[in-house]
């Protein structure tokens, strides 16, 4: 079975070029190395060249062990921008990663960017992403620039994803109270887990999951807190009658169909998510080539499972296909 790597990120060269070239809100620099510096409202990246580079990206990642990585931008995303900056990146940005993966089918696919400051326009770039891209789905922001995932605004979004059965993927960006979060660099540790596991829940008590059923959620850094924290999501729903407004079963029945990457290295975390939502729900991520990521963690994590070797393999790489239809 193929090695997947379902949680990665690159920036097309052509997306770097138009953020320096402005107008955005991303501010660019370099450092000693040559790589450009992404600084934007509460955080900043390092694009090395990996990140830029597919050429480089493409032999770095398959002497690891990787054979198909799936691709999506990072942070900052383009819901910083006006909206019309936001939905010109985007597509920019799109067409960029389906031209990879069409050049390079055999290493790799894509998920598409969505100018999330705009609902509608969101739902028309996802249509021409899967339709026309041929990509499957998009990666969506934990929050846009504070908006909850499942506040109403979104609801054209979900409906043009479930008519196509996307996927969503959920990746966390600056949480609400950034602020409290600059210190040794608590934002990525801590809070993007938590902002994670806020909006899984958001849009599970606010009925997303079960009004739009063909949608295919995938969530960042195995869910956050999701595994750890579904049973106190589940005593909610039987104590208080808001968390039942929405929702005719308890939230796990639905966090347990979601899908959730093995970006946290930690036997016993993966245990736990196996445990809560199955083996067939988990699908292997490394964060690469971001600092904090590694491939190599990313496979002796799943190599020391004491998990059956058809559970280890399906992690590896055939739920992904399964979930992405390769």
């Amino acid at each position: 079975m193929p090695t997947i790597d379902f949680h990665n990120h690159f920036y097309p060269p052509a997306y770097l070029a138009a953020l320096e070239k402005g107008p955005s809100n991303v501010r660019i620099s370099h450092d000693a190395e040559g790589n450009p510096l992404l600084y934007y409202p509460g955080d900043y990246n390092v694009a090395v060249p990996a990140h830029r580079d597919i050429d480089f990206r493409e032999g770095d990642v398959s002497r690891r062990g990787v054979d198909l990585q799936v691709l999506t931008l990072t942070t900052p995303g383009t819901h910083i921008e006006k909206p019309a900056v936001a939905a010109r990146l985007a597509s920019l940005a799109n067409d960029a990663l389906a031209r990879v993966a069409q050049d390079r089918p055999a290493h790799f696919t894509a998920l598409a960017t969505l100018p999330l400051n705009d609902p509608a326009a969101s739902a028309r770039e996802l249509e021409r992403a899967i339709r026309q891209l041929h990509l499957r789905g998009a990666m969506l922001f934990s929050n846009v620039n504070g908006l909850p995932l499942a506040d109403d605004s979104f609801e054209p979004l979900y409906e043009a994803a479930n008519d196509l059965d996307a996927v969503f993927f959920i990746h966390p960006t600056s949480p609400v109270g950034v602020e409290s979060m600059t210190d040794y660099w608590l934002m990525p540790l801590v809070g993007f887990l938590l902002d994670t596991t806020l909006a899984a829940a958001h849009l599970v008590f606010r009925g997303v999951p079960e009004r739009f059923p063909r949608i295919r959620w995938v969530l960042a850094h195995l869910g956050g807190a999701i595994p750890y924290l579904a049973e106190r999501l589940d005593r909610g729903y039987e104590a208080f009658p808001e968390c039942r407004a929405h929702i005719h079963q308890p939230p796990s029945q639905f966090l347990k169909r979601f899908f959730y990457d093995t970006v946290n290295f930690d036997s016993a975390a993966l245990q736990l998510a196996i445990g809560f939502a199955g083996a067939s729900q988990i699908v292997a991520g490394s964060d690469y080539p971001h600092r904090i990521g590694s491939i190599e963690q990313m496979r002796q994590s799943l190599a020391s499972l004491p998990i059956p070797e058809p559970d280890r393999q399906a992690i590896l790489g055939g739920n992904a296909r399964r979930l992405l239809a390769l």
